[in-house]
């Protein structure tokens, strides 16, 4: 599970990131708000947790704002010293999971992560997600399935087409593929001939080439 965290305090930043690390996680820290929109489109995680007042341009709420109107739906923790009502509000409203209020203990923190990593974990739901022309995939028997006939995927087809599921509405770069489905440098026209051999085995190709940059499957 990857993580990301928006937060300009370094020695907290750090303490998070290392606690985190300890229990399994892999976490990579920003604490500039461009800096981490940049990061999110350019790697795979699974759980954002964001400062509201950080280093650059945009706030953390105005940074996942951003994100949710882009179809990036990564879900979302706010870790802040604001209290008040009005700004508890606008953290749901704009698109986060939960909030919660410095300062906080670490197994507070931890418990918070688990919960909703379980809750939005794609990898966990055992009903299908629909996707475009009527097709749909259950995530946990890998099974691709289009007017009530499966087709049968390999495992290396299973991952790309889940790692665009999970990134859908975003594209996938090859950087992304290297690292979520083969784990190594993998050079791009294997990537093509792998995305293409999926494609050959849809009746209604709901795959886009993003040319030069990698693939996408709309929302």
């Amino acid at each position: 599970m990857k993580i990301l965290i928006l937060e300009d305090e370094s020695m907290l930043a750090l303490s998070i990131q290392e606690y985190l690390e300890d229990c399994g996680y892999e976490v990579s820290c920003y604490s500039h708000s461009e800096e981490a929109y940049d990061a999110i489109y350019d790697r795979v995680y699974d759980l954002l947790l964001l400062d509201v007042k950080v280093l650059g341009e945009k706030n953390g709420f105005e940074m996942l704002e951003m994100l949710r109107e882009e179809g990036v739906m990564i879900p979302a923790i706010f870790i802040t010293s604001l209290t008040d009502i009005d700004h508890l509000s606008r953290g749901y409203e704009c698109g986060a999971c939960d909030y919660i209020r410095k300062p906080f203990d670490l197994a507070e923190l931890k418990l918070r992560v688990e919960q909703v990593i379980k809750m939005h974990c794609f990898s966990s739901v055992d009903e299908s997600i629909v996707l475009p022309f009527g097709y749909s995939y259950n995530i946990k028997k890998m099974k691709l399935t289009f007017e009530n006939e499966d087709t049968i995927l390999t495992k290396t087809e299973a991952k790309i087409l889940e790692l665009l599921i999970k990134q859908r509405g975003c594209v996938v770069s090859y950087e992304m593929f290297w690292e979520e489905v083969w784990g190594e440098w993998i050079d791009p026209t294997n990537i093509r001939v792998q995305v293409g051999t999926l494609r050959k085995k849809l009746k209604q190709d709901f795959i886009k080439n993003i040319r030069g940059v990698g693939y996408s499957i709309d929302l």
